[in-house]
Order: structure tokens, then sequence, then C-alpha cells
């Protein structure tokens, strides 16, 4: 019997994508498809699922929110997160949230079933980078960088921040009221001891937490 995979993505490229690499096996299949976190946790209410392939930016709820919500339903699903994100960005707070695997999309493609096979049957696929975060993460003596210092959601606003995107458009991305999203960059700015926006780009620059390749 083949692994029936749920593969959540608003990207049709990549669900079609990852329906014909699929194809290509023995072992695993795309058996459904999901292009927001509403869809997401009707799928998963639904039918049981060996593995679910997750993009952690799609419309609708927070992506780590919605790790959290599929752990609480359904404890036994396994989540690899499959991200344009870098792994500097989210990788820790995904795991963290409950994922068994990151990989970006942006890394080496012939690691992706590997991680699906090693995720589907009770593992935890991590990269060497991703290791080293964690480890960084875990250590009583780490370096307490800024950027960990803020909630999820003030995470997601600020990597809109430093991409440039306008409060309005971050408001409607994450449904959030222009206010919210006003207070969130206060909070970001204060937390991270920083005065302006373009401070934030340039730590964001520093620290490989911007995703060049979307300006």
């Amino acid at each position: 019997m083949k692994l029936e995979v749920l593969v959540a993505d608003d990207h049709a490229i990549i669900r079609d994508g990852l329906k014909k690499i699929l194809a290509d096996t023995d072992d695993m299949v795309v058996a459904g498809e999901a292009a927001n976190s509403n869809a997401v946790m009707e799928q998963v209410r639904a039918r049981t699922w060996s593995l679910l392939v997750l993009d952690i930016s799609m419309p609708g709820r927070n992506g780590l929110e919605l790790i959290r919500m599929v752990n609480a339903e359904c404890p036994r699903l396994p989540i690899l997160v499959f991200s344009m994100h870098h792994e500097e960005q989210y990788a820790v707070r995904a795991i963290r949230a409950g994922a068994s695997g990151y990989l970006s999309k942006e890394g080496d493609t012939d690691l992706l079933l590997p991680a699906m096979r090693k995720v589907a049957f009770g593992g935890v696929f991590i990269s060497p980078t991703v290791a080293e975060l964690l480890a960084t993460d875990a250590s009583p003596h780490k370096e307490v960088m800024p950027h960990t210092l803020l909630t999820d959601r003030e995470f997601e606003v600020f990597s809109r921040l430093v991409r440039g995107v306008r409060l309005t458009t971050i408001a409607e991305e994450l449904s959030l009221s222009v206010k919210t999203v006003s207070t969130h960059k206060t909070h970001i700015l204060n937390k991270m001891n920083m005065s302006s926006p373009v401070d934030l780009v340039r730590y964001a620059l520093d620290h490989k937490l911007l995703d060049e390749s979307k300006q």
C-alpha cells in the first residue's frame, strides 16, 4: 500500500510538481491537496493521511498556528514543512510548533523524497543547517538574537516589513487590522532595540533572514 500524502500549498505549480514526482515512485502518492489553511483542516479531519507536506505561508491562518492545530487534532500525522523561506527564518519555529521536518524549496531537490519517507515513518528530517540552529537555540550559553524574542506573529510581520511590504498589504495578508500591524511593528522595534525599518532590513540581511530573491 502506498503512503498517501496530503500536499498543502497555495501554488498549483508546486502541487502539480509534487504529484508528478510522486507518480514516478512505487511507495507514495499525492492523495489530496489543499490551497489554504481552512482546506488543510477540512482534509485533515476528513480522513487519515500518511504525511502532510505543508507550505508554511498560505492564505488564512498563521502557518505555525496551523501546525499546532493539526498536531492537536491529529497528533499522529507527521508534518514535513516544504517552504520557500530559508531555514534561518522558520525552521526552528516550525520544529518547535510540532513539525517533524523542514526543507527549503530552494535547497537540494534530491532530499525531498528521502525527507518525505523519513518523516512519514516517524523519523525527523533536519538538514545540517537546521541541526546547528536547533543546537544553538537549545544551548544555555547561547547569545540571544533579537529576532528570537519575537512572537510567531511578530516574526511574520517582521519578515514582511524587511521585504518592504506596506502595512496595509501586511494587514490583508495576515487578516489583521492596519492598527494591529502598526502595533506589532512598534513592538518589534522595541524588542529588537531598533529605531526604524531600515535597521530591521540591515539586521535581516546580516543574519540571512531576508529572501533577497523575493525583492
